[in-house]
């Protein structure tokens, strides 16, 4: 006969996945990597459907007590390809992109609130875009004192709909959170924990190792009451997300069909001076 604990154990399988990597320690501490260091670990239409499945997996594995999520080289996450961006704007394959955004966006954030571990965000390097929003709604962001960070999509003819519209007025406020992401701002790590971006910022090569004391110290707390403080927190969050995620993201899906977005991946990428029309 199976015993009770037996029966929620499950073999999980995570070979799936090769934009991510995961290393479970004994102490019940999973370290996620996002492992493409040649692209600054950039998520785009070929890895984006990594992040959002992988919650899943790591929410059924009862070897897990704590999540710690970093990049492998010197960033976190660039967030999207802009090269990739500009030749696939208003092409057909663009479109077609565009109108998948909403609900798989979506599905990252929900999985990750949704997620009963905490998770720690371990930001190494550079977080723009996307990889800003990744750390944001995880449950805590341990990041490099000289990381840049911040949420550039107007930069490139984008409305903040992957997250920043959300998390950013929940962490700083609606006017610092205005201001950062219709100017497309970027900060240093320290000057994130000034503003209340993120909880610590230390030199990068302490980023790690002080990430996994604190997901040591959670691990040896009573896994419950662990579980359903996050949960607690969490509904609030969530009804944010309701509230403004899916309007955001339908905007962005808008500004991404523009002239002005074409307009701003292509100079961006090739290091000049766009001109915007105004559609």
């Amino acid at each position: 006969m199976m015993s009770d604990d037996n029966e929620f154990q499950r073999e999980i399988d995570y070979s799936e996945f090769d934009f991510l990597t995961v290393d479970i320690g004994e102490d019940g501490v999973a370290v996620v990597t996002m492992n493409d260091p040649d692209t600054l670990n950039a998520v785009g239409p070929h890895n984006h459907w990594q992040l959002e499945d992988i919650w899943l997996k790591l929410a059924r594995d009862e070897r897990i007590k704590v999540i710690v999520l970093t990049g492998a080289g010197k960033a976190f996450s660039a967030g999207g390809n802009i090269k990739l961006m500009a030749e696939r704007a208003q092409t057909e394959y663009g479109l077609k992109y565009a109108l998948r955004v909403p609900i798989n966006t979506l599905r990252i954030w929900d999985q990750i609130l949704m997620t009963p571990q905490p998770i720690i965000a371990a930001v190494n390097g550079d977080a723009i875009g996307l990889g800003t929003s990744l750390f944001a709604f995880c449950d805590m962001s341990i990041v490099a004192e000289d990381a840049r960070l911040g949420d550039t999509h107007v930069r490139v003819g984008l409305v903040t709909g992957d997250g920043g519209s959300v998390m950013w007025p929940l962490l700083v406020g609606p006017q610092k959170a205005k201001e950062y992401l219709m100017r497309g701002k970027l900060l240093n790590g320290r000057k994130a924990e000034e503003i209340g971006l993120v909880n610590y910022a230390f030199p990068k090569e302490q980023v790690l190792d002080e990430a996994m004391k604190i997901a040591r110290e959670i691990a040896g707390q009573p896994i419950w009451a662990v579980r359903w403080s996050k949960a607690a927190v969490n509904k609030c969050i969530r009804d944010q997300v309701n509230l403004t995620g899916e309007l955001s993201i339908a905007y962005e899906a808008m500004t991404m069909m523009t002239h002005d977005y074409k307009a701003a991946t292509t100079a961006f990428a090739n290091k000049e001076k766009p001109v915007f029309k105004g559609y």
